[in-house]
């Protein structure tokens, strides 16, 4: 296993807090995210697992306290720059976010799309990602006709055809039935296998034991515990 230290570290949080008007989604949440960890974000609805994935992509802004990505404060990233900072993760959520007047073909395709890529290399790498996750027969499928497994297995190919560094799944299983949601699970555990820091976000406590990682427990915003994953 990789030695933690502040060098391996590739998100810091540092008494993290997060309000909405007067009520408290976080509390001083001080946390260190490794290179190539897979974490669970465990807890009840309303922990704050969903608002602690947005604070990264800056998908919400802190009201307190810092985090740093790779070393970068992003509470001082100038807002014209946040898509980029955005690239940098491939995002899954529990709702799919497809485009349902796009193929399968062209939902994934956006990602290397909006980074510039030439056609080529575009057609190359999306058919590659959606073979991975086995829904390469349905390229040219619209979301609406395929069910729920398969949407969030397209969704995971545009989360992971850019290669980013870190993956966020936020509820990726909450809406699937069991074969559905392992299939997802397995799939994000491929892709950590290969290099992707992978966060999840779920209130299923038993996924972590499908899976050697880390777990992290957070209640009515509080950081409760952390605790290791599965053991091989």
């Amino acid at each position: 296993m990789m030695e933690r230290n502040e060098k391996a570290a590739i998100i810091r949080m540092f008494h993290v807090f997060k309000r909405f008007g007067k009520k408290n989604a976080l509390v001083d949440i001080t946390l260190d995210i490794f290179k190539n960890e897979f974490v669970f974000i465990c807890g009840p609805s309303g922990a704050g697992k969903s608002t602690l994935l947005k604070l990264l992509y800056l998908g919400e802004t802190l009201s307190e306290g810092q985090i740093l990505i790779e070393g970068v404060n992003i509470s001082r990233i100038q807002r014209k720059k946040i898509p980029l900072l955005r690239r940098e993760f491939g995002i899954v959520f529990q709702d799919f976010k497809l485009i349902p007047t796009k193929t399968v073909f062209e939902n994934v395709a956006l990602v290397l799309e909006a980074k510039g890529k030439k056609s080529s290399v575009t057609q190359k790498k999306v058919k590659s990602v959606l073979r991975i996750v086995g829904i390469e027969k349905k390229l040219n499928a619209f979301p609406p006709t395929l069910s729920g497994g398969e949407q969030q297995r397209v969704a995971v190919a545009r989360a992971v055809v850019g290669e980013p560094k870190i993956i966020l799944a936020d509820e990726p299983t909450g809406s699937l039935d069991i074969v559905s949601a392992d299939v997802i699970i397995d799939l994000l555990d491929k892709f950590h296998s290969r290099g992707a820091t992978v966060i999840m976000a779920t209130h299923n406590e038993s996924l972590p034991n499908k899976i050697n990682g880390r777990v992290i427990h957070l209640r009515e915003g509080h950081l409760e515990t952390l605790t290791a994953g599965r053991q091989d």
